[in-house]
């Protein structure tokens, strides 16, 4: 699975390079014959995602090389890094896009052309159906960084609908209407940013080794607890590095067991949670005698 997951991740982002690689150059000419200043900036976006997905592409070809000496835990957490940096392009394209924005609305310029609008219309059902293709992947996927991606997809939709909106209103309301164009860059600013902060906290969760969703470690506590000796499963921490998860537990077992029995039932508890949940990648069990009082602590 993990081979076919890493083919499948590369060949959405790619699809997603290179449709934007040719949205980039239209948006920019349209801009710029057409006077259209969201536009332009529609264009800017664009090319952030280009260096988006470029980092995208990159993060997942490090995060499925195979674990050495120097990261015996693999290269998973590459995933992370690279939704982390995505989402923070996010946000500074947001940023330049809100100051370009109220730049354009304080200083006068020509209207934007009526062409525009359909070359906005074209984007707009490209990035839209881009978006919905890349989002069912990242969700079969559970991939962090391609769902970063599809949203980078989405905020290039979301631009391009705010700017015809505003090309619209300058066209319709003509003289004095020309800042449309420019307030509905700062709307769409405002988007992209919120947008850019939501997928930035959950790569920084997994880069700070935050515990999934509670019912991981219910799930994973259930199965330890149903092998036979296991009389109590005291700990479970979880945490994610990409699509995998490495599990510490304590488990109790009754003080009179041998070394070696202890031993074969710890094996038992490895084999039991990874073959019940092959997202494990491995599974570090501590013996504690039954009994023995120690620090809880929460999952």
């Amino acid at each position: 699975m993990s081979a076919e997951r890493h083919q499948r991740s590369l060949r959405v982002t790619l699809a997603g390079l290179a449709v934007n690689i040719v949205l980039v150059g239209t948006k920019f000419t349209a801009g710029v014959v057409g006077h259209s200043h969201a536009l332009v900036a529609d264009a800017v976006e664009s090319f952030a995602d280009i260096i988006s997905s470029l980092i995208v592409w990159r993060g997942l070809v490090v995060a499925a090389t195979p674990a050495d000496e120097d990261h015996p835990y693999g290269h998973g957490k590459a995933e992370a890094i690279a939704a982390a940096v995505v989402s923070s392009m996010l946000l500074l394209a947001a940023v330049w896009i809100g100051v370009t924005a109220v730049r354009e609305i304080i200083r006068p310029h020509h209207p934007p052309a009526p062409f525009t609008i359909l070359v906005l219309l074209g984007v707009i059902l490209i990035k839209e159906t881009l978006f919905r293709f890349v989002w069912s992947e990242a969700s079969a996927l559970e991939s962090s960084v391609v769902e970063t991606d599809a949203w980078h997809h989405r905020s290039d939709a979301i631009t391009s609908l705010a700017a015809a909106i505003g090309i619209a209103v300058a066209l319709i309301g003509g003289k004095g209407y020309e800042m449309a164009d420019d307030i509905a860059a700062l709307v769409a600013a405002v988007i992209i940013a919120w947008n850019g902060w939501r997928l930035l906290r959950p790569a920084l969760d997994e880069l700070m080794d935050a515990a999934p969703t509670r019912s991981v470690s219910q799930v994973i506590r259930s199965i330890a607890s149903g092998v036979s000796g296991v009389e109590l499963v005291e700990k479970c921490y979880v945490r994610k590095m990409g699509w995998h998860y490495y599990v510490d537990m304590h488990i109790e077992l009754a003080p009179e067991m041998t070394v070696r029995e202890s031993h074969e039932i710890a094996h038992r508890v490895k084999d039991a949670v990874r073959g019940a949940m092959p997202k494990v990648v491995d599974v570090l069990v501590h013996i504690e005698p039954a009994g023995h009082s120690s620090p809880k602590s929460e999952d």
